[in-house]
């Protein structure tokens, strides 16, 4: 039933984007709308296939440095979390220092990083570090808290070691607390790729969406957005299928 109820709404969410693509195409060709202002779909379409080989080039650019710095957040939060969670002072001064700096918004110290590190690709790939690393290390600073404390005493009684403990425990039971992190990294991870790549860079989407803004291309900047959703919901996808690949148990229980 609860399978049959998911499929249910992936149809129905469908139907209602299809539905809302043919109004919007229907009505900037009634009202005859100029293009750079609001283009049709089908405008956006033609202009994402005529420059597909030049977006591709972009794509590549801002796929590597969402993707590097995706990989690199996950293991230093998974890391600092493990930290944190062994020695209580730890987390004490650095979680405070987490949640503080998420209040300063990236775009306004991602031109401090450009000037400190260049306009290679390292700036960018550290701002998306930056962007991600918040939403891993909290999900599993505080899975790890939830740890059902009497299995790791009693692991403790059986003479299990930390490692024991950790493999046996408190990885299994973080898990579910982990993908839910990373899954909002993901899409947290192209954003910041964007977002650096508007500072200054010579490839990526963000460069060319600053460009078709500024030649007023519309069709072209919504051809850009629409691969950076694309790109954003297929690593969103993907982490979802790793999560029921190595969460069998998950599957079993909504089955239940």
């Amino acid at each position: 039933m609860r399978k049959l109820q998911n499929t249910e709404s992936n149809v129905s969410s469908l139907v209602f984007m299809i539905l809302t693509i043919f109004i919007w195409e229907v009505v900037i060709n009634i009202i005859s709308l100029p293009k750079y202002i609001l283009p049709a779909p089908s405008v956006i379409i033609k202009a994402l296939i005529e420059s597909r080989q030049v977006l591709w080039i972009h794509t590549q650019t801002t796929l590597f440095e969402a993707l590097s710095g995706f990989i690199v957040a996950i293991i230093t939060g998974v890391f600092i979390s493990a930290v944190m969670n062994k020695f209580k002072i730890v987390k004490n001064i650095f979680y405070p220092i987490l949640v503080i700096s998420q209040t300063v918004p990236i775009i306004a110290i991602a031109p401090l990083f450009m000037i400190w590190m260049g306009f290679g690709i390292c700036p960018k790939i550290v701002i998306v570090v930056l962007v991600c690393f918040f939403p891993i290390a909290v999900n599993v600073t505080e899975g790890l808290a939830l740890v059902d404390r009497d299995l790791i005493n009693l692991m403790k009684v059986m003479k299990a070691n930390s490692w024991q403990i950790f493999f046996k425990v408190e990885l299994p039971a973080v898990m579910p607390a982990f993908f839910s992190g990373i899954k909002i990294a993901a899409t947290y991870s192209i954003m910041g790729a964007v977002i650096s790549e508007w500072i200054g860079a010579k490839s990526g989407l963000g460069i060319y969406m600053t460009r078709a803004m500024s030649s007023f291309r519309t069709e072209a900047l919504f051809a850009d957005i629409l691969i950076i959703v694309v790109l954003s919901i297929g690593l969103f996808k993907l982490i979802e299928w790793l999560e029921k690949k190595l969460m069998p148990w998950t599957i079993l229980n909504s089955k239940e």
